[in-house]
């Protein structure tokens, strides 16, 4: 995990950093859709699962926005050079586990990777939520439900400032798909704007397909 440590007193964020990080809910969530009608296509042609493509685009997208990189730590604040997914998945039992999956900037090697992931998980059948990692993006899917909202439950006395974002079930739109997706992120570190360029950036990799 490679980061370097930000200098808040040349940051120019500093002032609302100050404002929002002790809030005792320093958080907000947007929900919106994206297009993922090129994505299913490009799925189903090359027969790659959408989960892994939706995930690969997503922290694809993610890494390219500084701001979806930073953690508070103690008092100060961090960029990662990378960050990573960790995402529930749906067990066999009905029940969830969480698993991880290492960025990798290329597509086929990271569905291969993350099927081996999942594979070793379920036969783990462990809940192994890595309390201690924060170089991380917390992903759900929650494909059964066309949501318009989203709420996570939270310990907001760890000083957690990981985004966390949800896929939800895709519907169509006359000849489109949409994807509802929530992304929930701390508003210490990012703001409304930098929530709008990660969609702005997914929805552009999507498209481009």
């Amino acid at each position: 995990m490679v980061y370097k440590k930000i200098n808040l007193n040349k940051w120019n964020r500093k002032s609302q950093f100050d404002f929002f990080k002790d809030y005792d809910i320093p958080f907000f969530n947007i929900s919106a859709n994206v297009d993922v009608t090129n994505l299913h296509r490009f799925c189903k042609s090359q027969k790659l699962p959408f989960f892994l493509s939706s995930l690969f685009y997503s922290t694809k997208a993610i890494n390219e926005i500084e701001e979806f990189r930073y953690r508070i730590k103690g008092d100060g604040v961090i960029c990662y050079d990378k960050i990573d997914a960790g995402s529930t998945i749906l067990m066999d039992d009905n029940t969830f586990s969480f698993c991880y999956f290492e960025y990798i900037d290329d597509l086929q090697q990271f569905i291969e990777v993350g099927n081996k992931e999942i594979e070793t998980l379920k036969k783990k059948k462990c809940l192994d939520p890595k309390l201690n990692a924060d170089n991380l993006i917390h992903y759900s899917s929650i494909p059964w439900i066309s949501f318009t909202s989203v709420q996570h439950a939270r310990k907001l006395r760890t000083g957690d400032s990981i985004p966390k974002l949800v896929f939800g079930k895709f519907y169509k739109d006359g000849h489109r798909l949409n994807m509802p997706l929530s992304v929930e992120v701390h508003h210490a570190l990012l703001d409304g704007y930098h929530v709008s360029e990660y969609f702005k950036k997914y929805q552009g990799l999507m498209d481009s397909l």
